[in-house]
C-alpha cells in the first residue's frame, strides 16, 4: 500500500513584477521555490497543472522552469511532458539529511527495528505544520506503508507528528492548535483541538503514539520521539503497516521496540554522561 501526500501549490501573492521585493523578499525566488514546492510534492505536473494550481500565467511558470532545469533543479518528461524535480535538487536534500548525521545514525536502527517488527519503519522531523519524512526500511512484505524521504504528512494524523507535538511546549502548543487545520482523513481523525491534546497527554504518560487509522484506512503507526541534547524532542521514529499485521495482541511488544530505538539514538545524540530527557 503506498501513502503518498501530494501538496496543493500556494495561491499568487500580492502583485509585482518579477524581482520585485515582497516584504523583504525576492519575488521571482518566491514564485520559483513554489513552483519547485509543488513538483516535489507531486508525482509529476505539466506546465498547465502547474499554472492552474499556483494561479501563474503560463509565460511565468514556463521562465522558471527553464531556469531550474537549467541548473538541473527541474526536468520534463519528453514523453509526457511533465516537469519533476532535478538530480541538483537531490544533492541539495542530501546536504540537508547530512547536517546532523542523524539519518546516517538511525539508519541501522531503522533495519533493526524494521527486522524485530516485520513492518516498515520510519524517521521524521517537523516541518512547520507537518512531519517531514527522511528516511525508510521498507518491510519486505507485499502490503506495506511507504513514506519516501521528503514526504510530509499531517501531524495531528501522524505517529511521528504526535510524539513530536506531544512534547512541544504548553505555550507553543497552543498556538500551533490555534493556527493548524486539523483536517479529517478517516473517521477516526482527531479533528477537535480538545480531543487531540487529551490523546498527545497520554502519549507524554506513556512515552509513544498511535495512529490508529488516523490518516489511511486499515493502516496504523507507532512512533515515539527522539531528544536532543537540550532534551527537545527533535524527531521521532516509527513503524507502519496494516492493521491486520499490527494488531492489539502485537502493540505492547511492538511499541516497546519504538521506544528502545528512540532512547538509543536519544542517547547517541546526548554528551557522553549528559542528561537526556526521558520518552
Amino acid at each position: 500500500m503506498s501513502l503518498e501526500v501530494r501538496k496543493r501549490g500556494r495561491p499568487r501573492g500580492r502583485a509585482g513584477g518579477p524581482g520585485a521585493e515582497d516584504s523583504g523578499g525576492i519575488r521571482a525566488l518566491d514564485r520559483a521555490l513554489d513552483i519547485l514546492d509543488l513538483i516535489a510534492g507531486s508525482s509529476g505536473l505539466t506546465l498547465s497543472e502547474i499554472g492552474q494550481r499556483l494561479e501563474m500565467a503560463p509565460s511565468t511558470v514556463h521562465r522558471v522552469l527553464v531556469t531550474l532545469a537549467a541548473r538541473g533543479v527541474a526536468e520534463s518528461d519528453p514523453t509526457t511532458q511533465a516537469w519533476h524535480v532535478g538530480p541538483t535538487a537531490f544533492r541539495h536534500g542530501s546536504a540537508f539529511m547530512r547536517r546532523s548525521g542523524l539519518v546516517e545514525r538511525a539508519r541501522p536502527l531503522l533495519r533493526r527495528l524494521m527486522e524485530q517488527t516485520g513492518e516498515t519503519a520510519n524517521l521524521g522531523i517537523l516541518n512547520g505544520d507537518a512531519v517531514l519524512f527522511l528516511s525508510q526500511a521498507e518491510t519486505y512484505e507485499t502490503i506495506r506503508a511507504f513514506f519516501p524521504p521528503g514526504t510530509r504528512s499531517a501531524l495531528h494524523a501522524s505517529g511521528i507528528g504526535k510524539a513530536l507535538l506531544a512534547h512541544v511546549r504548553p505555550g507553543e502548543l497552543r498556538l500551533m492548535l490555534a493556527e493548524m487545520r486539523l483536517q479529517r482523513f478517516t473517521d477516526k481523525t482527531l479533528c477537535e483541538p480538545r480531543a487531540l491534546q487529551e490523546d498527545l497527554a497520554r502519549i507524554r504518560e506513556r512515552g509513544y503514539s498511535l495512529d490508529n487509522e488516523e490518516r489511511t484506512p486499515g493502516m496504523r503507526c507507532i512512533a515515539a520521539p527522539i531528544f536532543d541534547l537540550a532534551g527537545e524532542a527533535a524527531a521521532g521514529i516509527s513503524v507502519s503497516g496494516p492493521t491486520l499485521r499490527m494488531s492489539d495482541a502485537r502493540l505492547e511488544s511492538m511499541s516497546a521496540a519504538v521506544v528502545a530505538a528512540a532512547k538509543e539514538l536519544s542517547l547517541g545524540m546526548a554528551p557522553a554522561g549528559g542528561p537526556m530527557r526521558e520518552s
